[in-house]
């Protein structure tokens, strides 16, 4: 008898951990569905954007360290579209100007 109360009890607590698993997935995904329009954008003036030499337009730097073609689109912390702003880990909560540049850029591997 002892055998099937443990049993019961095992099989109530897997149950309950399940659905408290499931929750905190669904709970602690929500936020990271924020869109990059909501985000604000990265200010040149930004301490942490002036520490990394971040530019709203590559085209405009005469930074030595830039290569022709590079711009936030096509770097690896980048994770927005091609034009327009999207997030960049770099400036976690913020978003950047996919034409833009800073000295971390680091090309998309392929």
């Amino acid at each position: 008898m002892s055998y099937e109360k443990d049993f019961e009890s095992r099989r109530r607590f897997l149950k309950a951990a399940a659905g408290t698993a499931a929750a905190a997935v669904v709970i602690g995904g929500l936020p990271r569905f924020a869109r990059a329009a909501d985000l604000p954008h990265v200010a040149e003036s930004d301490p942490t954007a002036k520490a990394l030499g971040y530019v709203e337009d590559a085209s405009a730097t005469k930074d030595a360290k830039r290569k022709p073609g590079d711009t936030c689109a096509n770097c690896q912390f980048y994770s927005g579209g091609p034009s327009g702003y999207g997030p960049c880990q770099l400036f976690p909560g913020k978003s950047v100007n996919a034409k833009g540049w800073c000295v971390s850029h680091a090309p998309k591997k392929a």
